[in-house]
């Protein structure tokens, strides 16, 4: 039978749909040929970006040359535009102000067919790296109140560019499945004075559950969580409460979330061959980075299913797989050590 389900922390509520449960395979991968053309991430097309922000050169070398392996660069299309003032103003009953905030693009690897599951670990820590860089960098700006760091991956995903790459986007305003996200955990807390998030990675590998759980590390917890919207929605969960990405300084954290997300990708990959995907970093806004209520974490939403008329009328999302179902499958791919 189908069941209802409610999200612990907005209180959203899916409906699993059993009976038209489906397994990794009944899932046809939205692909896509890929076209020679030229590509302005590419290493040696420097001059065809805007000037980058941030870079790594483990060879030295110049900045805007060659020599790079990230290399973080404001997107030549941005949605919002880092100059101006946000001059706040109404129009009738409707409220508006001028489009502030910044939109960055981080070129994760020179190499144009390499796909970020199969960059080594030191690398993928790198890109991690000048995710937090990049955000706390952001975070200094007291007009921005909040650095959403996001990843499309193929185009059946809305990446426009081939080439892998992540971006972030600052914006002036709190976005509201995040507002959602803080309201929850904050009533969670002011009613049991603990953490929903910590609360979940407690129950989800307790003895006796683990049935959402696909893997786990000294420092991180990957699970199906209990609603998902989407089929094989997963997410990443430090063990250790910490409100805000940006402020992760343990070397030894970014090491292991490196080795846990390549790992995650891994299994997805295999399972459900190579699909595309999202991925966000969910963390505190800039006033809330010592919060005691929320928890930063990692989304990783495969495209398998498509949005249609019921859930856009409705706010309701039909996952065609139950997460237990989906971590079972997880848990059993045979990934790299």
């Amino acid at each position: 039978m189908p069941e209802l389900r409610k999200d612990p922390v907005v209180g959203r509520w899916v409906i699993i749909s059993t009976e038209r449960s489906r397994r990794p395979t009944s899932f046809v991968p939205v692909t896509h040929e890929k076209k020679k053309h030229f590509c302005p991430f590419c290493a040696g097309n420097e001059d065809r970006t805007p000037p980058e922000v941030f870079a790594y050169r483990p060879g030295g070398g110049a900045p805007n040359g060659p020599g790079w392996s990230v290399r973080v660069v404001p997107n030549k299309f941005p949605a919002l535009q880092i100059e101006g003032t946000l001059d706040r103003r109404g129009e009738g009953l409707y409220d508006k102000m001028n489009g502030i905030g910044a939109h960055e693009v981080v070129i994760e690897t020179p190499e144009h067919d390499k796909d970020f599951a199969d960059l080594p670990v030191e690398h993928i820590e790198q890109i991690l790296n000048a995710y937090r860089e990049r955000a706390m960098d952001l975070h200094r700006d007291r007009r921005l109140r909040y650095v959403l760091i996001f990843k499309n991956h193929g185009a059946g995903a809305g990446a426009t560019l081939e080439h892998p790459h992540t971006q972030l986007i600052a914006t002036p305003i709190v976005p509201k499945i995040l507002q959602e996200e803080l309201d929850g955990a904050r009533r969670y807390f002011e009613l049991k004075e603990r953490c929903v998030f910590c609360d979940i990675v407690q129950q989800e590998t307790a003895e006796n559950e683990g049935r959402r759980v696909v893997s786990t590390s000294e420092r991180f917890v990957v699970v199906e969580p209990f609603a998902p919207r989407f089929p094989f929605e997963t997410w990443i969960l430090p063990r250790q409460h910490d409100a805000s990405f940006p402020v992760l300084t343990d070397i030894g954290e970014l090491r292991d979330l490196a080795v846990t997300l390549k790992d995650t990708l891994q299994r997805l990959n295999r399972a459900l061959d190579r699909p595309p995907f999202n991925f966000v970093i969910h963390t505190a806004p800039v006033s809330e980075g010592e919060s005691e209520y929320y928890h930063w974490h990692l989304e990783i939403t495969p495209t398998l299913t498509r949005v249609a008329g019921f859930e856009i009328g409705s706010g309701f999302h039909i996952n065609p797989t139950p997460p237990e179902d989906a971590a079972q499958y997880l848990r059993e791919v045979a990934v790299e050590a």
